[in-house]
Formats: structure tokens, sequence, C-alpha cells
């Protein structure tokens, strides 16, 4: 049995974008095919909670290698997704500083698979805001079905 969702998603309207692709990374790192994030509808900083899409397509450069004729989105794509949304969260609407890189994954499921087009809905809330540690429960959802769930630990790195 999945557990529930981390944030009611039906609460949201997913139809405004409070940070898009350019916003996000002219602030994080990352570049190219590595923008995981194409918008972040939701931030809550005091509760460490925010919900973010990746838009799956057909034309994405994984596609032509990962399962030929039958693509899959990568579950490690997916989990960078994720990290990149606690990264966001915690450095850049929780006001943190340096990079945050990507230290481990506990309790990891993956439920089902993400097929392009889709669009992947990303939920995360920050557990635990160390100095050098940060924690998140995060949890990908299409079409109102949990696709993965996982614990991402990421390690605080000064600049």
């Amino acid at each position: 049995m999945p557990p529930p969702l981390l944030v009611d998603l039906d609460q949201l309207d997913l139809n405004k974008v409070e940070y898009d692709q350019k916003y996000i990374y002219e602030r994080m790192p990352h570049a190219y095919e590595f923008e995981m994030l194409h918008g972040v509808y939701f931030a809550d900083p005091e509760n460490g909670v925010g919900v973010a899409y990746h838009d799956c397509q057909e034309h994405e450069w994984w596609v032509r290698a990962h399962v030929p004729g039958r693509p899959i989105f990568p579950g490690v794509l997916q989990l960078e997704a994720g990290a990149q949304l606690i990264a966001f969260i915690t450095r850049y609407v929780q006001g943190g500083t340096g990079f945050v890189g990507f230290g481990g994954v506990e309790n990891c499921r993956f439920r089902s698979a993400v097929v392009p087009p889709a669009r992947l809905n990303l939920i995360a809330k920050i557990t635990e805001n160390r100095p050098r540690r940060i924690k998140g429960d995060v949890q990908g959802v299409v079409d109102g079905q949990l696709a993965f769930q996982a614990t991402i630990i990421g390690m605080a790195m000064p600049d």
C-alpha cells in the first residue's frame, strides 16, 4: 500500500508556476540535460515543503537508449530531480548557503514506470537541515498516482 502524498496536489493550482526553469537554474549549478526541474509550483520555507515538476518528453536525451522502443524515465534521473528540489528549497527558498551534493538515498521504491509524454510532479519535505547534512522525503506523482518515493540525503558543502 503506498503512503499518503506529502502534499495534497488537489489543493494547489498546478497551472501557476512560482519559480520557472530560468529562475531556478540562474541559482542552481546544473546545466543543459541536468536541468531536471522545469518549474516549482509551490514552496513553503517555514515547513520545508516544495512541489515542482519535470515534463518528461519523447525527445529527451535518454529516450533513445533507455529501453529502446519502450522508453522509461530512468529512476536515477527521478531521484536527481528530487534531490534538486531539496537543494532548491534549502538554498534558494529557505536561504541557506553553499552547494548541496547528493549524499545518498534511503527507503527508495519505484511504484510505476514514467513513460513520456508525462508530467512528473515532485513533492519534497525537508526532514533535517543541519550545517553539513540535509535530509528530505521526496515523492514523484504522475496522473495522481505515486510513481516513486525516497528519502534523499544531501551533503552541504561550502562554495
